[in-house]
């Protein structure tokens, strides 16, 4: 999908992927003003895992008032019901969704203590849903309780200018990434800073993005090294950096993990994707300029299928497929466990007809296996094979 698509849409500015229920996954695109035909939209899109597409025509189309501005990030809420969008006017707007597919609707819902705050680059609700984080450009950085939008963390200097944000798996802490390239730690329960990543003078901290495996707690942040763009990681535990590696020539415009923390996803600035695997660090995915020589402004995993969404000005909306290696299915373990137990009865009944005598019980009232019991009578001194089995030791 490009931006071509319809001579009275405006560019894509930002994307995301909604998870309905049955594992039916919409996309929400915001498209800014084009002229004074053209207004802001907000479209919801249906995908389709076949055809790794999006449909054609939009399930529903949303039009910003002139004065609200253009969409300029977009926050999906885990649930799928609703989501936030924030402005360039400096305000950020609650859109629930409901309906089925062939009748979605949004339905807006303001949002007064986030009205007028500022332009807001970075947005982000944390894994459960229950807090809702927003970083804006003049460094002011909030976070609240959702629904309710009681106040956690309100600082007005957390950075200078908020690059990047994102909530640790257990809601613990919030990472967040300044454009003079400090990056901090915040302790959400207590409202307060916990620490300052440490970097060296020459090195600037640019995304950011917390691990999502449940197992090894890791920080994953895009270092800018002169010319240089890495990937280190920091542990949780420590704060500590425990290694980096160079996985892109050229500087990340945006970071993304996917939903169960086995691939990292990183975009740059000429519009190439690299997807890596977590546990080795290695990279499977590679899609050289798919926007070509273009910013690519956001990046997502789909939540159930091994493909990303990526939003440039210039190319628009696209979906890729990775080309990593295909997940199990549910149904597929169930039939390997299968498998494997009806293997196992085939080789014990195997055994058991090929065993020896001694575990061949026979079956039946009349068992002629079995000789006629005579009964000899021996002199008990002379009984020398009451032992048979061998000595036993009290």
């Amino acid at each position: 999908m490009d931006k071509g698509e319809g001579s009275l849409q405006g560019p894509v500015t930002c994307g995301s992927w909604i998870r309905r229920p049955e594992n039916l996954n919409l996309v929400v695109l915001g498209r800014s003003r084009c002229g004074s035909s053209c207004p802001s939209l907000l479209q919801i899109f249906s995908f389709d895992p076949k055809t790794t597409s999006l449909s054609n025509s939009p399930l529903a189309t949303f039009v910003l008032e002139a004065e609200e501005g253009d969409p300029v990030a977009i926050a999906v809420h885990p649930s799928g019901d609703d989501f936030v969008c924030s402005l360039s006017n400096g305000s950020c707007k609650a859109f629930e969704l409901y309906g089925h597919e062939t009748n979605t609707k949004l339905l807006a819902k303001e949002l007064a203590s986030l009205h007028g705050i500022g332009p807001q680059k970075c947005i982000t609700f944390s894994i459960d849903g229950a807090k809702f984080a927003a970083g804006g450009l003049d460094g002011h950085l909030r976070i609240v309780e959702w629904p309710s939008l009681r106040k956690i963390l309100d600082e007005p200097r957390a950075h200078k200018s908020v690059r990047d944000i994102d909530f640790s798996l257990d809601s613990e802490f919030l990472a967040s990434t300044s454009t003079d390239g400090s990056a901090r730690i915040w302790k959400i329960e207590d409202g307060v800073p916990l620490t300052t990543l440490s970097r060296k003078p020459d090195e600037k901290i640019e995304l950011c993005r917390f691990s999502k495996g449940g197992t090894k707690p890791f920080l994953f942040c895009t270092v800018k090294k002169g010319d240089n763009s890495l990937t280190g990681v920091w542990d949780i535990g420590t704060w500590n950096k425990i290694g980096h590696k160079r996985l892109i020539r050229k500087s990340a415009s945006v970071m993304s993990i996917s939903h169960d923390g086995k691939y990292l996803s990183l975009g740059s600035k000429d519009g190439d994707v690299c997807v890596v695997e977590v546990k080795k660090m290695q990279i499977h995915h590679y899609s050289k300029r798919l926007h070509l020589g273009t910013n690519i402004a956001s990046l997502e995993f789909c939540p159930s299928e091994r493909v990303v969404l990526t939003t440039s000005i210039e190319w628009g909306a696209q979906v890729t497929k990775l080309n990593v290696p295909k997940d199990w299915k549910e149904w597929q373990i169930y039939l390997v466990l299968l498998g494997l137990f009806l293997a196992s009865a085939v080789a014990f009944y195997i055994f058991f007809e090929n065993s020896d005598s001694f575990w061949n019980f026979p079956m039946g009232k009349h068992q002629p296996a079995i000789p006629k019991f005579n009964p000899i009578h021996r002199d008990p001194k002379s009984y020398d094979d009451q032992n048979s089995w061998g000595p036993v030791d009290m």
